[in-house]
């Protein structure tokens, strides 16, 4: 059964085509009939109980009642005729619901389709190379064993992104947190400490205090000229000269030359969790120097609720928790 919904010529009134025939429904243009009671009414002449619709839609069967009542003064037509305990469709009843079951059925499977683009296709995510090598890319893994419709990207880079500008859906970084218009999911704290290859601190040169690094080769990144000053005067060398230093432009470079054995880098404690229990790597001192600044999940307000973020988000806080 085939149906058109046009305005007429005048400015007042809907005119509905079924069918071979016209039914005009006396409804001014800014008073349609309100959705609850389009689908209340829909749902009972499919079920044709009033019991039955309510179930359905998780109301009252009162509630249908009032609703296909205030549809019926509305369109000014009778839906329903009661028989006993029976509800039999009218003629006009009967020419609204193929329609009306075809629009619901079309909102119903637009708004699935939009649920699954949500949940699947790609997710970007931003972050720094060294967290992504060392800590994020280890883990992975699970996140695509229990989400394999979502293609995770890694995007790197040292600057916060612009989220509106972007085609980036989260960004992990460091920092207070407060970033205007983002929310902020706390990871960890920012903590920094020195470590080394297992060899080097066993080696000619034994690193069994922190004024034992005067003898060896100091690494560090270019962004984080600091940490190896901060961390010494915490310690309580602040004076101590090394031997050396070498400048990376990033830590990453740095952690790998401290695994060769070149040197001992500085870093955050997090970022090398997996490289200290595989012996990768170790810390050989237990000083840990706890910044003021930590690493959070930062992505736009607006985007809090869509099923990837959560996901992705849920996944993520476990992980840390796990770790």
């Amino acid at each position: 059964m085939g149906y058109l919904l046009y305005h007429t010529v005048t400015k007042n009134y809907y005119l509905i085509l079924i069918e071979n025939y016209t039914i005009i429904y006396r409804l001014k243009k800014s008073r349609l009939p309100p959705l609850n009671a389009l689908r209340a009414f829909e749902a009972t002449a499919r079920l044709l109980t009033l019991s039955a619709a309510a179930a359905e839609l998780n109301v009252t069967p009162s509630a249908i009642s009032h609703q296909i009542k205030t549809l019926e003064e509305s369109l000014g037509v009778l839906l329903f005729r009661r028989a006993n305990r029976s509800l039999i469709l009218t003629a006009d009843g009967r020419a609204l619901l193929p329609g009306l079951s075809d629009a619901f059925r079309r909102i119903a499977a637009a708004v699935r389709e939009l649920e699954t683009n949500q949940r699947q296709g790609v997710l970007t995510v931003s972050m720094l190379e060294t967290l992504a090598m060392h800590w994020f890319m280890p883990r992975l893994s699970k996140f695509q064993a229990a989400h394999r419709d979502i293609e995770v990207r890694i995007s790197t880079t040292t600057r916060m992104v612009d989220f509106e500008r972007e085609d980036i859906d989260l960004a992990i970084r460091h920092g207070a947190g407060d970033w205007p218009g983002l929310a902020a999911d706390f990871l960890f704290p920012l903590e920094i400490l020195p470590v080394c290859s297992p060899g080097l601190a066993t080696a000619a040169a034994p690193l069994k205090t922190p004024a034992d690094l005067a003898r060896h080769i100091l690494l560090h990144a270019t962004a984080r000229a600091g940490d190896w000053p901060d961390w010494l005067n915490s310690a309580g060398v602040g004076g101590l000269v090394a031997a050396r230093a070498l400048t990376f432009e990033k830590t990453n470079f740095a952690l790998v030359a401290a695994m060769k054995g070149i040197g001992v880098a500085i870093t955050d404690r997090h970022i090398v969790t997996d490289d200290l229990e595989s012996g990768r790597l170790i810390a050989p001192f237990d000083h840990v120097l706890g910044l003021d600044t930590g690493y959070y999940l930062a992505y736009p307000v607006e985007r809090e609720t869509h099923p990837k973020t959560r996901l992705f988000r849920d996944w993520l806080l476990r992980e840390v928790a796990e770790t």
